[in-house]
């Protein structure tokens, strides 16, 4: 089955672009066809992946004004399964440009523009901005589910409401089909106290909504580590940098429950 997974939450530093990074170069290293659409002007997923700014001329803006087609704008990433729609920093304009139009339908831009590659792809991930605006609205109206990373620290649940809302809210009046893919802890350290309370918390309120492992027998944790912060600054993802570390095994355990569907 094709898939489109949003990587959302509106609070930063949860680990979402690390976890759309990781996660689509886990499934295409399965052998998955995967497109990466890096919907954030921070644009951390596509330097992640070893592409700056000079690599690339055009970017998922030109695609949201109509400028490009997605297809015109897709780069070849290190994994030959593994295609990314870079993003830019100019991507803020946007929601200035989407306010300006006086047509309904601003919320199923990215949605539409999705549809011209839908069929070379076995999984479409989004990774959305840190904000609960326009872009990261089309990132829920095209997306059949959403991951939401939560990091297991103070704070960690604040806010969470607000996103669970806005889901509710584009499930019920724009997208009928999207479903909360699951909630994936991050930055978990089992030496912190804190770390363990949230989690606890995640699992009392979330439990069916955890990704478990291939066995079944435990859920899929992200943990702090300090290969998976690195790799980002050497343009690779978890799995090409070290492939042997707790981080690496993370994000293959989280592809492989979501194989199993």
């Amino acid at each position: 089955m094709k898939e489109i997974i949003a990587i959302a939450n509106q609070k930063g530093g949860v680990g979402k672009t690390t976890t759309a990074i990781n996660l689509a170069a886990s499934l295409a290293v399965a052998e998955k066809r995967v497109l990466l659409i890096d919907a954030d002007p921070q644009s951390n997923a596509t330097t992640g992946l070893g592409f700056h700014r000079n690599d690339y001329e055009y970017n998922i803006y030109h695609v949201l004004i109509g400028s490009k087609k997605l297809s015109q704008i897709i780069l070849k990433t290190s994994i030959p399964t593994l295609h990314l729609a870079p993003s830019n920093i100019g991507l803020v304009g946007i929601e200035k440009e989407f306010y300006d139009q006086e047509s309904d339908g601003r919320e199923l831009v990215l949605k539409e523009k999705i549809k011209e590659v839908k069929d070379q792809y076995d999984y479409i991930i989004i990774d959305s901005p840190p904000a609960l605006g326009s872009i990261t609205i089309n990132a829920l109206s095209a997306a059949n589910s959403v991951i939401i990373p939560i990091q297991c620290e103070f704070f960690a649940l604040e806010g969470l409401a607000q996103l669970l809302n806005t889901i509710k809210l584009i499930k019920k009046t724009i997208n009928p089909k999207l479903k909360i893919k699951g909630f994936l802890p991050t930055m978990y350290s089992t030496q912190n106290n804190l770390s363990k309370q949230v989690f606890a918390d995640l699992k009392q309120h979330f439990k069916n909504k955890l990704f478990k492992d291939k066995d079944n027998s435990s859920y899929v944790v992200v943990p702090r580590n300090i290969k998976l912060a690195e790799s980002p600054s050497f343009g690779k993802p978890i799995i090409l940098y070290d492939i042997k570390s707790v981080g690496s095994q993370a994000y293959q355990n989280l592809a492989t429950s979501i194989m199993a569907g």
